[in-house]
Order: structure tokens, then sequence, then C-alpha cells
């Protein structure tokens, strides 16, 4: 989505707030796409002492899967995204700097590149989930599984002094 800056361009004082919806279904994150829902963006260009900030936010909830237990739960992503707008760059190094192409910039491309960097490489469906057992597979939050534990074959002639 194209913005047009250029009515607050050279006003201090001035904002410019807008909302829209993205569909990034089609993105791919580890052979799965999570992103099933639209995720709706807002935010505002405010001219602050001719200084051009631009703030964002976009919010979806994504069809996640657990990795270590497999569980599928619904998790809400909520990204912030700030940068500032100029006209020209003096320093072509600073990444929190939007070059403005004839006064337009586009806030579609941001959010979406914003939502696509802070997807999580790792999804739990808790901070303390036990996950799976290596060996007979149960869930192992739902209690322990009756696997019998083997003892390491390092550990084999300790484990015979215990049984005595």
């Amino acid at each position: 989505m194209l913005l047009n800056v250029k009515p607050i361009l050279h006003t201090p004082g001035k904002r410019l707030d807008f909302q829209f919806e993205l569909d990034l279904s089609d993105m791919e994150f580890s052979g799965r796409y999570p992103i099933s829902r639209p995720v709706a963006v807002s935010g505002e260009v405010r001219n602050t002492a001719g200084i051009l900030e631009l703030t964002l936010n976009a919010k979806s909830t994504l069809d996640a899967v657990c990795d270590r237990c497999g569980k599928a739960f619904a998790q809400e992503k909520d990204v912030p995204f700030a940068c500032m707008l100029a006209e020209e760059l003096q320093n072509e190094e600073n990444d929190e700097i939007v070059l403005l192409e004839d006064g337009m910039v586009d806030v579609g491309d941001l959010a979406r590149t914003a939502f696509i960097l802070d997807m999580d490489t790792k999804t739990l469906c808790s901070e303390d989930c036990k996950g799976l057992c290596p060996r007979c597979g149960a869930n192992l939050n739902l209690g322990p599984c009756s696997c019998k534990k083997e003892t390491d074959p390092r550990l084999a002639v300790l484990a015979k002094l215990l049984k005595k």
C-alpha cells in the first residue's frame, strides 16, 4: 500500500493515520503456511520538527504447531515497527531511515518485511513444554510414559553397585 506523505512533508505537527490488511497466506515457514488469517496493520506518519516518523503495528493469529510436542494451537502475533522517512539520504548505511520516492512510501512492504522478519524460528505451545518421549512418542505433557529408562552403558558398572 503506497502512502502519500506530501501533505505533511513540510508541516511540523501534522500526522497521517493509516490502516489496512495484508494477505501473507502464501508465505511458507519450515514447510508450513501459518499465516492463514489477514494481518491487520495500523499506524501513523508524524511530522515532528520537520522529521517524518513512521510507526506501525501488524497483528494476526497464526496457525502454529509446537516444535516439541507437535500440538496445533493458535498463536497471537503482534509486531511493532518504527522508522524515519527522508527525501534524501546523507548516511546510506542507516537502516532506520527509509527513502521516500516522490513523496510516497510503501507501508505495505514495510509491514510485510517487519512481520516476516519477526517470525519465530522455534514455536512452543508453552515455555515448559516437555515434548515427546524419544522412545515411544508419548506426549510427556500429559504425564510420564511407560518406557523403562535404560542405563547409559558407560555407567552400567555404577548401576550394578547401586543394586547391591
